[in-house]
């Protein structure tokens, strides 16, 4: 008897809610296993694939009109809950979210249905409209904020936005804070309605919120990101051994003798992927992409693979990194380092003179990396660098036929309909101390495209080997644009000059050919913004659908097992299918619990890039702290009903000039123009134009920017 047994009866036989006593009628059980036929009941309830309701009976919840998810808070009080098994959100008013708290697991009764205008959107499209009626998994136990002293108590005010109600400390449960100082607050005591103050006690002194190593715990906390590992995880981390031994050879691929490389970033430090590439005599290619064999050292099961699937991603920060793997693996044994032997799970992969795919096949290996190499180094190879081609002699032919192959696999990419997202990103630049001492456009060069196109083919490859033997796995799926958002989307871009032919059956190339045509112009950052918005998001899924936005019909994550969870999964998959070790028993376990972990990662990886997203807008602001009153050159890269944004030249920074700043006119807001229009003077502010700023203030609580025009009279 397993969950699985039991979930299946209940969605596929049962037509009403049944009783522990008429559950367990059905299924036999006898008197000796009720108390384990009851956890599991439980554990299904927790879950959140069954409900338990009045009367002590146990439905499936969507029958019921009810739906489980994740509640994701709105700073203004209200919520909406995503459901866990997909489909449309469940909006939740504040008064109905009965105590629940972002990111709360819960229970939602769908009651109604909420228009789009009611949400103060455009269209004809609306919402679910529900009540809280369970929180099965409260996520905020610690909540990180400011302390501030009152008479006779103390309170914690939340720094995530999403979260409204205060911590009240008894006095005797400050931990020593001082008023002013960021702490973490445990709470004591839930209340099942909204706001009212939470009892808490302090159990930890974080210190200023402006010192970095601070401002990142808060950070990681507010999303449940832990720098530390458990005891008994590190304790297994450091009872692997830290050299490649005779043992572990046996039986794989032995390619040390191969020019194998990792081409990473300068700041890298866990090297995941490395390359080998010959040309082939009677023409062609012949491609080596070998991948670190962490599950060679992470056994299933394990505390080590507990953690990491908690954790599901490794999170990287300005200047430091929240690691999947404990240090001794990610950095240590599992980490493709130069010159020393490493066990690795390779694909090699046959093109023909263009490019196409010929044959591949997977095998554990051992390699050894010759060189350390950076993108910045590789590029200047390739350019002609003297003392580089010099330096890297023995590499650099291997590297010309390399970038031969990758733009060959680029150009056949593009003539498929993939779609590229290929605009520059802000680079950080720190100082000792960890504060931003400059911000810049990173460089995405030739060498980032070799290293791109060799691990999105070798993911390609992986997929389609899996999909073809019928097994279980875990996939990367990008599902199709939902027909309402494109045809928004086709309205927004037809303001700008551009057309799209929308069918229901759209393939991504048409959106190529639309960012093509944007390229170098004014609007084009907007609108592969709104294109991006405008998609579904990527995730991972044990059914394959297909990924969208790349025009692949198999694609899977393969290449990074050190920082994500779904490719070590992936990797044990594959190796058991490689091996031919798939029992029967193996793959019905297989294809219960992938759901799960799908689920889960997919998840995590949210959270993740949440955080990351939210310390870099961070960094932003205490930059321009100091730079309050000074002018800078930017362009207008959104405008609004409130005003415009203008994108900083020097700084790669935003910041928001209000309309109530511009007082020498009444301006009106005309949204198909995307511009602001001055009702007596006809002034225009609209996208793509220059503009001279001033910054007049920085609000770091809000991550905001407030800039105003220099060159209109009247400004502020």
């Amino acid at each position: 008897m397993n969950k699985e047994t039991i979930l299946k009866f209940m969605r596929q036989e049962t037509y009403r809610p049944l009783s522990f006593g008429e559950l367990s009628g059905v299924f036999g059980v006898p008197k000796k296993d009720k108390q384990g036929f009851k956890r599991l009941v439980m554990d299904l309830v927790h879950e959140g694939d069954i409900v338990k309701i009045k009367g002590g009976r146990f439905g499936i919840p969507n029958k019921m009109n009810l739906v489980t998810g994740t509640l994701e808070c709105h700073p203004d009080g209200f919520g909406f809950v995503i459901p866990d098994e997909g489909g449309e959100d469940v909006f939740v008013r504040h008064k109905l979210l009965k105590g629940a708290m972002h990111g709360d697991k819960v229970v939602v009764r769908v009651e109604g249905f909420k228009s789009a205008a009611a949400l103060g959107k455009q269209g004809k499209g609306g919402k679910r409209e529900g009540r809280i009626i369970r929180i099965l998994e409260r996520v905020n136990k610690n909540i990180v904020g400011r302390f501030e002293r009152a008479k006779g108590f103390g309170i914690v005010v939340p720094m995530n936005e999403r979260i409204t109600a205060t911590c009240v400390i008894p006095l005797n449960k400050e931990c020593g804070a001082k008023d002013g100082d960021v702490v973490v607050a445990e709470v004591t005591k839930w209340h099942e309605y909204a706001d009212a103050p939470l009892p808490a006690k302090v159990i930890s002194v974080l210190g200023d919120y402006e010192d970095p190593d601070v401002e990142a715990e808060v950070i990681a906390i507010k999303h449940n990101l832990n720098y530390r590992f458990p005891k008994d995880v590190l304790y297994e981390a450091r009872n692997i051994s830290q050299a490649v031994e005779a043992h572990d050879i046996k039986g794989r691929y032995d390619l040390r003798d191969m020019p194998t490389v990792t081409i990473d970033g300068e700041t890298a430090k866990d090297f995941d992927d490395a390359v080998s590439i010959e040309k082939r005599k009677g023409g062609g290619y012949r491609l080596w992409v070998s991948i670190a064999d962490v599950s060679h050292y992470v056994k299933e099961g394990s505390n080590i693979d507990k953690e990491a699937f908690a954790r599901g991603t490794s999170v990287y920060f300005p200047g430091r990194c929240i690691p999947m793997l404990p240090e001794e693996l990610s950095n240590g044994i599992c980490s493709l380092n130069a010159n020393v032997d490493r066990l690795a799970f390779t694909a090699e992969m046959e093109f023909d003179n263009n490019g196409i795919i010929t044959g591949y096949k997977f095998y554990e290996s051992v390699i050894k990396s010759i060189e350390r190499m950076t993108y910045t180094s590789v590029k200047g190879i390739l350019d002609g660098d003297d003392y580089l081609r010099k330096r890297y002699a023995h590499l650099a032919s291997d590297l010309t036929i390399m970038e031969e192959l990758a733009l060959k696999l680029k150009k056949d990419r593009a003539k498929n309909g993939s779609i590229d997202f290929d605009l520059p990103e802000p680079q950080l630049i720190l100082d000792i101390e960890g504060r931003v001492e400059d911000i810049v456009r990173s460089e995405r060069n030739i060498a980032h495209q070799i290293i791109e196109e060799f691990m999105l083919l070798a993911n390609r490859c992986v997929a389609m080997f899996m999909a073809g033997s019928n097994v279980p796995f875990v996939y990367r799926v990008h599902e199709r644009p939902d027909e309402e958002d494109m045809l928004d989307f086709r309205e927004f871009i037809s303001n700008f000059g551009y057309h799209l032919e929308w069918r229901e059956n759209a393939a991504p190339k048409m959106f190529q050919g639309v960012l093509k045509k944007a390229e170098g112009k004014p609007e084009e950052k907007l609108i592969n913004h709104v294109l991006l918005r405008s998609m579904k998001q990527a995730r991972y899924s044990e059914e394959n659908i297909g990924h969208f936005g790349l025009a692949f019909d198999f694609y899977t994550h393969f290449t990074s097992p050190i920082r994500r969870y779904p490719d070590l999964i992936v990797h044990r998959l594959l190796k058991r299918q490689v091996k031919k070790r798939f029992s029967d028993k193996e793959k019905e376990m297989w294809t219960s619990v992938l759901p799960d972990i799908a689920g889960h990662t997919s998840k995590m990886e949210r959270n993740a890039m949440e955080a990351e997203r939210e310390i870099v807008d961070l960094k932003k602001t205490q930059f321009m702290m100091d730079k309050t009153g000074e002018l800078f050159d930017g362009i207008i890269s959104g405008v609004t009903s409130f005003g415009f944004f203008v994108e900083l030249k020097e700084y790669f920074i935003e910041g928001l000039v209000h309309v109530s700043s511009l007082k020498d006119d009444y301006y009106i807001f005309i949204e198909k123009q995307h511009s602001l229009v001055g009702e007596r003077t006809k002034k225009r502010f609209g996208v793509g134009d220059d503009v001279r700023v001033k910054v007049c203030k920085v609000d770091i609580g809000k991550r905001q920017i407030d800039l105003a025009m220099v060159n209109t009279p009247f400004a502020t």
